[in-house]
């Protein structure tokens, strides 16, 4: 028999991480060229068995805890998830985006593009937080989506996650050395490098932003706890200098630049919602943390409603501040903040302006950079990618090998890619994920395999698909016409659709310890506003995102399938083993189904 964990779960020292070593798969369909052929003929059943089969809440709190060799230490709580959520969201987003969408798509409305933001975060942060408390493990949306949506659509979700916490990091690393030029008093070009051969938006060479990027992922190798005390000292000095930045402001502001409130009208409010919901996020990566965290039932509620709460607060402020100091049309787009200080007579000021956006987005690097670590160590407890990334450092308590492998991606990105083209990119790929989550949130009150009636169940795919569908025929309509409210048609059949999942079908089970309120209306809702703010963003962003679904999918029928269906079912005979060395008799011989997983 293994060694257990703590809460009772196998820890296994052989099978699925102990022939690892420097073999990134270990699997056994690729040890050999007959093997790995053999595995491609039997793509079809393959991928039938991962789309069928469903992960269990014991699997993901024992079993794929246990791939990772030593524990993640439990040393965080409520206060640390607050600081980490606030330093996590933050940052670069507030203190660039909220310029170039004032100027460009909201006016003085960008208030409103804020808060209508904030409630799509909100409500996704509602979702987040029964899963975490329920299922408290390192994978936060990964698990929650293969618990209860399936082993296909958790790896969907897995590279729209990887995608995003890449683009994100990437994002903040350029805008790092934008404020780091201010600060220096020279224009941020300055610090970068123009290579004219290279296509437009992937020309400017920041090798700071690279630089900062492998710093912070250094940091956040060495330990969780560290970071955290270093996340709350410089977010509580970060949101010190905003309250400046508000008062100041305030003081010097001019109620004739609201005159004109909404100059590009609702459509333009909206399409400002899309891209500033970039500014939301970051809380995701803190529900990565309910593994490491002391008590999940209390403190993952109080930290990510909490801090979310502040953040919309200080965001609405933020803007309106900024509005009431400059005419719209006036606002800088690069460092409107700065600028704006500097516009009302109070030069001095942008100093201190620049000062807080760097400690604000240094926090939002580092809390990015535990998180996104931690994603990819679960996703590798799976074997969609190389189990190699699950490992958990003895000395560290951090998964120090999917930090280094993140912070590199990041780092790639970060050299060339300007920002304008990493915010839709970031913005697509996390309202696909919150809509992933928020769908899976539904299943789980609805569904419980072998005791759901067939009835119940087809009534739940019926009604989701109703919610989804009504969704995108909005989102689709409100992107392709110019006028009109026609897009409103489908809300009444998105209406009726949670209305017969509230009513028709059965609840199948009630949350443990801490539930999402008014289920089904706020995780339909949630799916709602997620899929209607992706009709806002434009055409372009959607083929990058496509291409980046192809490499995706490519990789997963080529390695990923196989490697996760192989480990699946060395992980099944594992368990038997168990069972019947826990009873002391040889264990009974079934059908392989999976790491103790159940189907549709």
């Amino acid at each position: 028999m293994g060694e257990r964990t703590e809460d009772g779960g196998a820890v296994k020292r052989k099978g699925c991480m102990g022939h690892v070593k420097n073999n990134l798969f270990p699997e056994e369909s690729f040890k050999s060229w007959e093997n790995y052929t053999k595995a491609l003929g039997e793509t079809p059943t393959r991928l039938k068995d991962r789309i069928l089969t469903r992960s269990l809440d014991e699997t993901e709190l024992n079993q794929m805890r246990a791939r990772s060799q030593h524990s993640m230490k439990k040393n965080l709580n409520w206060w640390d998830i607050i600081w980490f959520s606030v330093g996590a969201v933050i940052g670069a987003r507030i203190f660039v985006l909220t310029g170039l969408e004032a100027r460009e798509e909201a006016g003085p409305a960008v208030i409103l593009s804020y808060a209508v933001s904030g409630i799509s975060a909100m409500l996704a942060v509602f979702c987040y937080t029964e899963f975490a408390v329920e299922i408290p493990v390192a994978e936060g949306s990964f698990a929650f989506v293969r618990v209860e949506l399936g082993d296909f659509i958790a790896f969907i979700a897995a590279g729209n996650i990887v995608f995003q916490y890449i683009v994100s990091n990437a994002a903040v690393a350029r805008s790092w050395t934008s404020y780091f030029a201010t600060l220096l008093n020279l224009n941020p070009d300055k610090l970068r490098i123009i290579v004219p051969s290279l296509a437009a938006n992937y020309n400017h060479i920041d090798p700071i932003a690279v630089l900062i990027t492998i710093i912070i992922g250094i940091a956040a190798a060495l330990s969780t706890k560290g970071s955290s005390r270093f996340n709350y000292i410089a977010t509580i000095v970060h949101l010190i200098i905003i309250v400046f930045i508000i008062i100041t402001g305030l003081t010097q502001s001019n109620t004739a630049n609201y005159s004109d409130f909404a100059p590009y009208g609702a459509r333009g409010i909206f399409k400002a919602s899309a891209v500033l919901f970039f500014a939301y996020i970051g809380f995701d990566a803190v529900s990565t943390m309910a593994e490491e965290t002391e008590n999940p039932a209390r403190d993952i509620p109080i930290g990510l409603v909490g801090s979310m709460s502040i953040i919309m607060a200080v965001y609405c402020l933020l803007a309106l501040t900024l509005c009431l100091m400059q005419p719209y049309k006036t606002i800088d787009e690069n460092a409107p903040f700065s600028v704006a200080f500097e516009a009302v007579g109070m030069n001095w000021a942008k100093y201190i302006v620049a000062f807080g956006a760097l400690k604000g987005m240094t926090t939002v690097l580092l809390a990015a950079a535990v998180g996104q670590a931690r994603y990819l160590t679960h996703i590798a407890r799976t074997h969609m990618v190389p189990p190699w990334l699950a490992k958990v450092n003895e000395k560290t308590g951090t998964p120090v090998n999917a930090t280094i492998v993140m912070v590199c991606a990041s780092a790639a990105f970060a050299l060339f890619t300007e920002l304008s083209i990493l915010s839709n990119l970031l913005s697509i790929a996390t309202l696909f994920i919150f809509s992933l989550v928020a769908i899976a949130l539904l299943v789980r009150q609805y569904y419980i395999a072998g005791e759901t009636s067939d009835s119940d169940r087809n009534k739940l795919v019926g009604f989701l698909a109703l919610i989804v569908g009504s969704s995108v025929a909005v989102a689709v309509y409100w992107a392709v016409s110019e006028s009109g409210w026609m897009y409103v048609m489908p809300v009444p059949l998105w209406f009726l659709g949670t209305l017969g999942l509230r009513v028709m079908v059965k609840e199948a089970r009630k949350p443990r310890l801490w539930g999402v309120p008014f289920v089904p209306w706020l995780p339909s809702a949630s799916i709602g506003v997620n899929v209607f703010l992706l009709g806002s963003i434009d055409g372009m962003s959607f083929v990058r995102f496509g291409i980046w679904t192809v490499i995706i999918l490519a990789y997963y029928f080529l390695f990923g399938l196989h490697a996760s269906y192989d480990a699946a079912k060395e992980t099944d005979v594992e368990m038997q083993e168990q069972r019947g060395d826990d009873d002391g008799v040889a264990p009974v011989p079934e059908p392989p189904k999976g790491e103790i997983t159940e189907e549709w």
